[in-house]
């Protein structure tokens, strides 16, 4: 099968490699995934270059990158129903804590981590679902019903933050957001947000809360914790939720206990490689409703063959993207 992979760490154009490696063969509780979309995240682009913190080479002696992906399942092995031979999927954690990713013709994976996929649903699309889809279901509905809610939203106009504002407006929730430049304001208004505003904002925290007749928000879904401690401090409301799932401006920041403790606001930090097995389940459920009702709008940048891997590793760096990048197999 075809391939791509490193074995060190440096610029995408001189670690990745196209390259022929056997198929591999679904063992005990596995399937054999024919791809069809590779979706590439962030997070591929700061392993592949080594900028994770502590890790100084890369764990395995090869890797095929990429965590996300969507396709047909063509085996089974041994405990796996032979009924999901043919059934169209889409992948979460193909390359976390795992040498072999999605980037690659066939992936042989837990049948668990082989997700079914809607059939309104492009594999392009399902390429985006394990990472920001799921993320953006669990930071928003992983604390409960938020009907009749007002959420924020930090980076509205981004990947995740986008999806949020579509899942929180379709749960019944009133949404404000906050975004970059105007075209990113404009995304995260057609996303359904009920008020944007610039991140930037001399005043953020009074437009908020104008932005809610001058109450308080019950929950922030937050992109950057770090830069928005203090602005997220004044803006929530008491016993109030803030689920972080990035800090990337601000890596160690300083945390305002007190006004946050005498709030009694709860903070989560979102990873959602490591959901445990009853919120993974719940979130998928969530999301596959949400899937079959038409609900999410799943916006694409760039869709590039998957000898383009190095391309579309660099369009994800150079921060210059208005959604996802997929590669497709």
């Amino acid at each position: 099968m075809r391939a791509i992979t490193y074995s060190e760490f440096g610029p995408a154009a001189e670690v990745l490699k196209l390259v022929d490696l056997p198929t591999p063969h679904p063992a005990y509780g596995e399937v054999l995934v024919r791809l069809k979309a590779s979706g590439v995240n962030p997070s591929d682009i700061s392993g592949r270059s080594g900028m994770r913190p502590g890790v100084t080479t890369p764990a395995y002696p090869q890797i095929i990158p990429h965590s996300d992906g969507a396709g047909v399942i063509e085996a089974v092995g041994e405990g796996v129903d032979p009924a999901r031979i043919g059934q169209r999927v889409w992948i979460w954690n193909g390359q976390w804590q795992r040498a072999f990713g999605t980037a690659a013709d066939y992936i042989a994976l837990p049948s668990l981590q082989a997700v079914a996929l809607p059939d309104n649903i492009t594999f392009s699309e399902g390429a985006v679902l394990g990472i920001p889809a799921m993320t953006a279901t669990y930071c928003v509905l992983g604390g409960g019903d938020v009907a009749g809610k007002t959420l924020l939203v930090s980076g509205g106009g981004g990947t995740v933050g986008r999806l949020a504002v579509q899942i929180a407006k379709t749960s019944g929730a009133r949404v404000i957001s906050t975004a970059g430049n105007a075209a990113q304001q404009e995304a995260a208004r057609q996303a359904g947000a009920d008020a944007v505003l610039g991140y930037n904002d001399p005043d953020l925290a009074a437009g908020i809360l104008a932005a809610n007749d001058g109450q308080p928000v019950d929950q922030i879904v937050e992109v950057e914790f770090g830069r928005n401690a203090e602005v997220s401090t004044a803006v929530i409301a008491e016993r109030g939720r803030i689920v972080a799932y990035g800090s990337a401006k601000d890596r160690t920041p300083m945390l305002p206990f007190y006004p946050l403790m005498f709030k009694g606001v709860t903070l989560e930090m979102a990873l959602v490689y490591i959901l445990s097995e009853s919120a993974r389940r719940t979130t998928e459920a969530q999301l596959t409703t949400l899937l079959e009702q038409g609900a999410l709008d799943i916006r694409i940048a760039h869709t590039l063959p998957l000898e383009a891997c190095a391309e579309a590793h660099d369009r994800i760096a150079n921060g210059q993207r208005a959604g996802s990048v997929i590669l497709t197999i």
